[in-house]
C-alpha cells in the first residue's frame, strides 16, 4: 500500500503528525509495541498511565524514543494517578503532548502548559468541555458514550455530543467513540472534529499486545455485544458482553475490584477473568489488521468520502 499524502489541518500542525488520528490510551495496552506502530504510520501513538505502573511507563517512553523518531504523547488518567508529581514525571520524560482524563482539567493544565506541553482534555459532556476550555487546554477529546472504557453514567452519543461541543468552542477537537474507518472519520469531521481517536480498533490491531481471544471476540462481535456497567453509579464502563459482564450488568454498583484480574484477560486470554473494555464499534470491525493498514486505509477512505460529498448538489 502506498503511503497517503499527509493531511494538513490545525491538529496535524499542532501535533507534528501526518494524519489527525490518535490512538486511545488504554491501560497496559497503550505501550511502546502498539504506540510505536501508530506513530510510525504517521498517526499519533499514546502511552498510558492508567495502569499506575509509572516505572514501566518510564521504560516504555524510553523504548519509544529508541524505536521511533516520530511524535507521540502520554495520557494522565487522573482517576488512577493522583500524585501531583505525575506532572514532573511526564515533563522529565521530555514528552511534548499530553491528554488528561477522568478528573478536573484545572488540576494539571496550568503546570503542564507552563512547562511547554500541549494539553488536550477528554470530555463526555458540554459542561465538561466548557470547564476544560476555561482551564486553558489547547484542545479537547470529545468522547461519545458508545466508546469502550470509562464513561459518564449519563452517556451521550458522539452524533449528539460532538456537534454540540463544536458549536460552543474554538479549540481543536479530537472525536472519540464509534470511529474505526475513513467513513466514520469523515462523519466526525462533518460534525466539527479536526481529528479522531481510535480505541477498540487499535485493541484489535495486529500490533496490539492483547491476547488473540480478545481480538477475535471483537471481530466476531455484533454492535449489540457490549454492556454498560454502573449506569447509576461511577465510573460507568462500556465493555464486551461475556457471561461475567452480563451478570454484572444487573448490579447497582460494580466496583473496580472486578478488574483486579485484568491481566489474566488482557494477556492470558481468560475472557471471564475480568472486564474487557470495548466499544460498540466492534460490530463494524471485521478483521485483525496491521496498524499501518488501518491508518492508511482510513486516510484513503476519508478522502474518498470527502470527494464524493463534494459532488453532492
Amino acid at each position: 500500500m502506498n503511503r497517503p499524502a499527509p493531511i494538513n489541518n490545525r491538529l496535524t500542525r499542532l501535533l507534528g503528525v501526518d494524519y489527525p488520528i490518535v490512538q486511545a490510551p488504554m491501560g497496559w495496552i497503550a505501550r511502546s509495541q502498539l504506540a510505536s506502530a501508530v506513530s510510525r504510520s504517521g498517526a499519533l501513538g499514546i502511552i498510558e498511565t492508567s495502569s499506575g505502573e509509572l516505572d514501566a511507563v518510564r521504560n516504555e517512553i524510553s523504548t519509544m524514543r529508541e524505536i521511533t523518531d516520530r511524535p507521540f504523547g502520554v495520557n494522565i488518567a487522573q482517576l488512577f494517578v493522583r500524585d501531583p508529581s505525575i506532572v514532573d514525571f511526564v515533563v522529565a520524560q521530555g514528552v511534548r503532548f499530553v491528554t488528561t482524563s477522568a478528573g478536573d482539567p484545572r488540576q494539571y493544565t496550568e503546570k503542564l502548559k507552563a512547562a511547554g506541553l500541549t494539553v488536550f482534555h477528554v470530555v463526555p459532556t458540554l459542561s465538561a468541555a466548557l470547564k476544560a476550555v476555561d482551564a486553558g487546554v489547547d484542545g479537547l477529546v470529545v468522547e461519545g458514550g458508545e466508546g469502550g472504557g470509562f464513561k459518564n453514567p449519563r452517556d451521550v452519543s458522539t452524533m449528539v455530543l460532538l456537534p454540540l461541543v463544536a458549536s460552543k468552542v474554538d479549540v481543536p477537537i479530537i472525536a472519540a467513540g464509534g470511529i474505526c474507518d475513513g467513513r466514520s472519520m469523515a462523519a466526525a469531521f462533518a460534525l466539527g472534529a479536526e481529528g479522531v481517536q481510535l480505541g477498540t480498533r487499535m485493541v484489535s490491531a495486529a500490533e496490539s499486545p492483547v491476547h488473540d481471544n480478545w481480538k477475535n471476540a471483537i471481530v466476531a462481535g455484533a454492535e449489540t455485544d457490549t454492556v454498560f456497567l454502573n449506569r447509576h453509579s461511577r465510573p460507568g464502563l462500556r465493555a464486551l458482553r461475556t457471561e461475567r459482564t452480563t451478570l454484572l450488568e444487573r448490579r447497582e454498583n460494580v466496583p473496580l475490584t472486578e478488574m483486579s484480574r485484568a491481566l489474566d484477560l488482557y494477556f492470558g486470554g481468560d475472557m471471564e477473568a475480568s472486564i474487557a473494555l470495548t466499544g460498540q464499534v466492534m460490530g463494524r470491525i471485521e478483521s485483525v489488521e496491521p496498524v499501518e493498514s488501518i491508518v492508511h486505509t482510513m486516510v484513503d477512505e476519508f478522502r474518498a468520502v470527502r470527494d464524493r460529498l463534494r459532488d453532492v448538489d
